[in-house]
């Protein structure tokens, strides 16, 4: 894994633009959209139970975000990643909050039964709560550091099957063997409203277009946190960040990505 690998990615998710379906939550369909459609993808958001299993069939990546929650929305996120894991697409999984309520709860287990995420993208106390480990929430952020929830992420790999991202200061991606660092981003990024989300989305830009989902999870967090890095030294507080953010999302090329890249494998 390489810098130069993430700019070819990058260049490959800007030549297909894939379709990327989003069942997201209200809170940030606008940002995540924006995110797409700066980086390159081309995003859909569309929920309803009666349309989202032909959604999911025209298109490359399935983003599964339980931030806002409702029945006939749990639903239709079973329904798509079914659909989409019966057609071959990549399944990205944000499973916002798990941990804070017993319905948050039952909705993952129930998600990563039924739809087997290809990834699961996760703060450090969320990953900590899927592992089934002993962690205090505070609604949707976490309350624990990025490293403590390595080992748990490790362990949920292998019960998954699936990728696990741990965001945080560091972020941590691993299949269950190895393991990467990406430690690019800013400190103004968790004071803009869903950053995470808006990095699960771009997971799955990325995994529409990298089957290696390892490659692609770590292509997608250290262009998060690039973009991130570099829209911080143009920002005075969280307002500027978000609109500079995604500006250097639309801008960023192979000469910023080699310049600033920086992650590691650990394992």
């Amino acid at each position: 894994m390489t810098p130069e690998k993430i700019a070819v990615n990058l260049d490959s998710l800007r030549g297909k633009s894939p379709l990327v379906h989003n069942i997201t939550n209200f809170v940030v369909m606008n940002n995540t959209a924006n995110a797409l459609l700066s980086i390159g993808a081309s995003p859909v958001m569309a929920h309803a139970v009666e349309e989202v299993e032909d959604m999911v069939s025209i298109s490359s990546s399935l983003v599964i975000n339980m931030g806002t929650l409702s029945d006939r929305w749990v639903e239709a996120m079973i329904l798509a990643g079914t659909r989409a894991k019966e057609t071959g697409k990549p399944v990205v999984f944000d499973p916002v909050g798990v941990g804070a309520t017993k319905y948050r709860n039952d909705t993952a287990a129930a998600i990563l039964e039924k739809c087997r995420p290809s990834i699961i993208r996760g703060n450090a106390s969320e990953i900590l709560a899927l592992a089934k480990e002993a962690v205090n929430t505070k609604g949707v952020d976490s309350t624990a550091s990025s490293s403590s929830a390595v080992e748990a992420s490790k362990s949920l790999a292998i019960e998954t099957g699936a990728v696990v991202i741990v965001s945080g200061e560091t972020d941590y991606i691993t299949d269950g063997t190895g393991l990467y660092s990406v430690k690019n981003g800013s400190e103004l990024m968790p004071r803009v409203t869903g950053m995470g989300c808006t990095a699960s989305a771009i997971v799955g830009a990325f995994a529409a277009v990298d089957r290696d989902y390892m490659t692609a999870s770590v292509s997608a967090m250290a262009v998060m946190g690039i973009a991130g890095e570099l829209a911080a030294e143009k920002s005075s507080g969280p307002g500027s960040m978000q609109m500079h953010f995604i500006d250097e999302l639309y801008s960023l090329d192979r000469n910023r990505i080699i310049a600033h890249a920086e992650f590691s494998k650990e394992i």
